[in-house]
């Protein structure tokens, strides 16, 4: 058994036990919380679909970013790797998220320094676009004059800007950190590909949380399609970049219940509902497919094992 074997195993059952713990530890918050709910499950399946396709742009977005960089990589491999690396942010820090990207694509013939600067281009690019979609969908409820214009230009700066500010960010990530992350030489437009991407996702869990909030509350859930990607987009991004955080568990639900009581669209029982249903509804839908693929081996080596 090779060492890489070895590391490979010891790193899926480090991501397992993560898992059971993550699960563990947080059933007493969530055990009754649907005691009070009236779901519709046709809107939650419609709410799961859109999650889905969220999760599928952004695959092939860091996918293309991979093949700028000079690799081959197919969607079903991109699909196995982002799922299963994604455990990891289940773990405090982003560090445990990358790592795994960078051994499971190794096991794929790619470059671990592809695969991990291609995440971090497609990280930082996500930032911007969600902290843009968020000023956008939320300036009526901010009630400041001109903020959605002002956002508008801000976004479309940061996009057109993001080929040359990306550098500058990673740079700025290895002076922090220490580390020697490779600054990367990609087309402009793959990065401007991968600004088109993260934005069509975010908009994309703004309407599953629309559709989500329909789904426990039996439609009785107001507000517009701006107003849930507003309370959904900006707690993520606080609870994505709060590191201490495994997953941004307690931040991004903190921030959301603020959220629903600024825009009024929810109090009390219904704010811990939203809240707390939120959480469980994406963490099954990450967790899931990427536990199955763990389970399941690549496609390459199912179809080498036949050969043979």
């Amino acid at each position: 058994m090779t060492v890489r074997r070895i590391a490979r195993a010891l790193l899926q059952v480090a991501l397992l036990a993560f898992v059971a713990w993550y699960v563990y530890v947080n059933r007493k918050d969530y055990a009754h919380v649907f005691d009070a709910a009236a779901f519709d499950w046709g809107s939650l399946a419609l709410s799961s679909f859109f999650v889905l396709i969220a999760y599928a742009i952004l695959i092939q977005t860091w996918r293309q970013v991979v093949v700028a960089w000079g690799e081959r990589l197919d969607f079903t491999s991109a699909m196995r790797i982002w799922f299963v690396s994604n455990l990891g942010k289940y773990v405090p820090g982003r560090i445990w998220s990358i790592a795994a990207m960078g051994t499971l694509s190794q096991e794929q013939g790619i470059s671990p320094v592809a695969a991990m600067g291609s995440s971090i281009v497609v990280q930082l690019v996500n930032l911007v676009t969600g902290f843009g979609v968020f000023f956008i969908a939320g300036a009526r409820a901010m009630d400041v004059p001109f903020a959605r214009a002002a956002a508008i230009v801000m976004l479309g700066i940061a996009l057109f800007g993001s080929p040359w500010l990306v550098p500058v960010a990673v740079r700025a990530v290895n002076r922090l950190t220490g580390r020697a992350v490779v600054v990367p030489a990609l087309p402009h437009a793959a990065i401007w590909w991968a600004a088109a991407g993260t934005t069509l996702a975010w908009l994309f869990y703004g309407v599953a949380f629309e559709y989500f909030a329909a789904g426990i509350t039996a439609g009785s859930a107001s507000g517009s399609f701006a107003d849930w990607t507003a309370i959904f987009v900006g707690p993520y991004l606080i609870g994505f970049i709060t590191v201490f955080s495994p997953g941004g568990l307690g931040t991004r639900e903190v921030a959301m219940a603020e959220a629903l009581r600024r825009t009024g669209l929810a109090a009390g029982a219904m704010t811990a509902l939203l809240v707390a249903g939120s959480r469980i509804w994406l963490t099954v839908l990450e967790l899931v497919p990427g536990v199955l693929f763990l389970l399941i081996r690549p496609l390459n080596r199912v179809a080498s094992s036949a050969d043979q």
